[in-house]
């Protein structure tokens, strides 16, 4: 069992920036991989990010690439999403999500998800 807990969302202007934490306990975090899944009001939720067990590989949308970075540190059990110059269709709440060894875009291959944080992007 994984346990998450998302942290870091807000209200930002237009073209600002936002850290969104992922904090993880319960068994070792480092054999997941991590995404992060924005789901917007009435929406599916999306891939934006992904990161694998190790950090040494990532994987970003169209929509999102050059502008979010994610990372992790596993001695922390934490996993992050940079988020730069942020558009108001970004606005969403954030799910992280772990999925076993190999990273995926699709949410319907994550085992364990947190409770969101919301990200409004105003215009």
């Amino acid at each position: 069992q994984v346990q998450l807990v998302e942290s870091g969302g807000g209200l930002v202007q237009a073209g600002g920036s936002l850290r969104l934490s992922c904090a993880a306990s319960g068994r070792t975090f480092s054999s997941y991989s991590m995404g992060w899944f924005p789901q917007a009001p009435g929406k599916e939720r999306e891939f934006v990010a992904t990161i694998s067990w190790s950090g040494d590989s990532t994987y970003y949308a169209d929509s999102v690439k050059y502008r979010f970075t994610v990372s992790r540190d596993n001695a922390k059990n934490t996993v992050y999403l940079q988020m730069n110059s942020l558009k108001p269709e970004d606005t969403a709440v954030y799910y992280c999500g772990a999925r076993y060894y190999r990273s995926s875009v699709l949410p319907s291959e994550y085992t364990y998800w947190g409770q969101g944080t919301q990200v409004t992007v105003s215009s």
